[in-house]
């Protein structure tokens, strides 16, 4: 099996060499690798989204500019306001949960408290009827000497 491959370099605008390679016997497709075009590696590539604003020049009277800073400050100013309303929010749902779980609480205590008193009460009942139940064969029968002559 023999593997050969050839290499193209390209240089684009940006100063980015961009190696292509391939390879005649493997099944793998290659995948273009980006380097730097100096050897020192201080380029950067520039994403095409940042390539044509370096060196625009913005005239800060024009219609546009002024448009896009009062759209830009309408944003800003809504995301702001937006902000703000969730903290108030957060902070009203924090003070409802705090109310609630005092009420909680107090429930708490008050049925911790019934529950005493109850939980007393059977005991004192348990032990009143333990001390008049009386273990069976020792039932005490009392006999009318008048009814035993007859």
């Amino acid at each position: 099996m023999s593997k050969t491959s050839q290499q193209n370099t390209a240089t684009d605008a940006n100063g980015v060499s961009v190696i292509h390679t391939q390879a005649h016997t493997s099944g793998l497709q290659q995948v273009p690798q980006l380097v730097p075009v100096s050897p020192g590696g201080g380029g950067k590539a520039v994403p095409p989204s940042k390539q044509g604003k370096k060196n625009t020049f913005v005239d800060r009277n024009s219609d546009e500019y002024r448009k896009r800073r009062e759209r830009n400050n309408m944003a800003v100013k809504k995301s702001r306001l937006k902000s703000k309303q969730k903290a108030q929010d957060t902070l009203q749902r924090v003070n409802q949960l705090k109310e609630e779980n005092e009420r909680l609480e107090a429930k708490i205590k008050l049925l911790t408290k019934e529950l005493s008193v109850l939980k007393d009460l059977f005991l004192e009942h348990a032990h009143n009827l333990a001390d008049n139940v009386q273990p069976v064969g020792t039932e005490t029968t009392t006999t009318n000497p008048e009814n035993s002559g007859q």
